[in-house]
């Protein structure tokens, strides 16, 4: 009796067994790397946001390849160990793709280790240009490159602001706004400007007193102030200049895009501040209507920023990948990535047509009047 009932056990674990792959395999996994506490919470939690609700639809409309789509998100706190630590968790959870982070020093923790598995890995938000080639063939960008936001804000701030010398400062503890300065830098000057003023400062500092003052005794003095900085500092860089009484225009790249520039300095003070981003707000492009009125519905609120569309895109460029390989195996899968053309995207269409997997799309120029949010303009890179 005891030999019958050990067959039957055996036959339930076997049975067991051989049925964990089959019920996994109904489900196609990727993993969302984000920042959502620390500095910056505010630009990768709601592209978190914006990848979940991707998800959602997809699977509303039938799922990838007769499964459904799931988009398991990570928490890495603002930290580099994290996320690498994030990577491996994801990786080890059988993941055909990972995606996520608004900044480039965060994907360079976690992305090559998606390369060393020949996993592709697509950045909803870091835009240095270089990341392609520093990763490998299985790193993405759904973004535009830092250089072209760089120039479209420097040519802004020359042409249409009026600034022809302008004061620098840049977060120097981070590769995203290091190549931001670089790249105004090099169009501001090209067009005739120049920079009176070099500042810096480190991610985490609170108190810009030291840079305010210099600012103040340039000489010349500086028509506006470029400010290379994540959302945290952002926030506090605009507060804190508009106390010490300067009046002049605060320029910079989608590091501003958190609604932190008018909470954290308050609407009377958040004003004359202008900054590119990617570009969706005020376009009445069928994509762009439809994700805000999706996404209002699930978080009964509007979308934060660009970085939410961003996540949305990232999770949908994927997803359409997959369609067109017919496949979730990665050297497929990243064959495909890399053929992508016209992939209307919420941020603009993508297409992969550089030797590297950087888009060419629109930037808006997004202005800051008394708290209130305009797009002034959408520049296009010159092919």
């Amino acid at each position: 009796m005891k030999a019958k009932w050990q067959t039957v056990f055996l036959s339930i674990v076997l049975a067991a067994v051989l049925a964990a792959p089959a019920m996994g395999a109904d489900t196609i996994k990727l993993g969302a790397l984000y920042n959502l506490t620390g500095g910056m919470s505010s630009i990768d939690a709601p592209a978190l946001n914006g990848a979940k609700l991707q998800a959602k639809l997809i699977n509303e409309a039938g799922g990838l390849l007769g499964k459904k789509l799931e988009v398991i998100g990570i928490d890495t706190k603002t930290d580099q160990k994290a996320a690498a630590t994030g990577a491996k968790k994801a990786l080890a959870m059988g993941v055909v793709a990972g995606l996520g982070y608004g900044d480039t020093t965060f994907v360079m923790a976690a992305a090559p280790l998606f390369q060393k598995k020949g996993i592709p890995f697509v950045t909803s938000g870091a835009t240095h240009p270089m990341l392609p080639k520093w990763v490998g063939n299985c790193m993405f960008m759904v973004p535009f490159g830092d250089d072209d936001q760089s120039f479209a804000i420097a040519e802004y701030t020359f042409n249409k602001l009026g600034a022809k010398k302008v004061a620098v400062w840049t977060d120097n503890s981070m590769d995203f706004t290091k190549a931001l300065s670089k790249f105004f830098k090099q169009r501001f000057t090209e067009l005739g400007g120049t920079v009176v003023l070099e500042d810096f400062f480190m991610m985490g500092d609170k108190d810009f007193s030291a840079q305010i003052a210099r600012l103040k005794n340039a000489k010349p003095k500086a028509d506006a102030v470029f400010i290379s900085a994540i959302p945290n500092e952002a926030g506090l860089t605009v507060k804190q200049i508009r106390e010490a009484g300067l009046t002049l225009p605060i320029v910079s790249g989608d590091g501003f895009d958190t609604e932190l520039v008018t909470t954290v300095p308050g609407p009377k003070l958040a004003n004359d501040v202008y900054f590119s981003t990617h570009t969706y707000r005020e376009d009445n492009r069928p994509e762009v209507v439809a994700f805000i009125k999706a996404y209002e519905k699930e978080y009964k609120r509007p979308p934060e920023n660009a970085f939410a569309a961003l996540g949305f895109d990232a999770v949908g460029l994927i997803a359409d990948a997959i369609k067109r390989a017919k496949s979730t195996e990665k050297n497929a899968l990243r064959k495909a990535l890399a053929a992508t053309k016209g992939f209307k995207a919420v941020t603009g269409e993508i297409t992969y047509s550089r030797p590297s997997g950087v888009p060419m799309k629109g930037v808006s120029i997004i202005s800051v009047k008394n708290g209130k949010y305009k797009v002034e303009e959408v520049w296009f890179p010159k092919k």
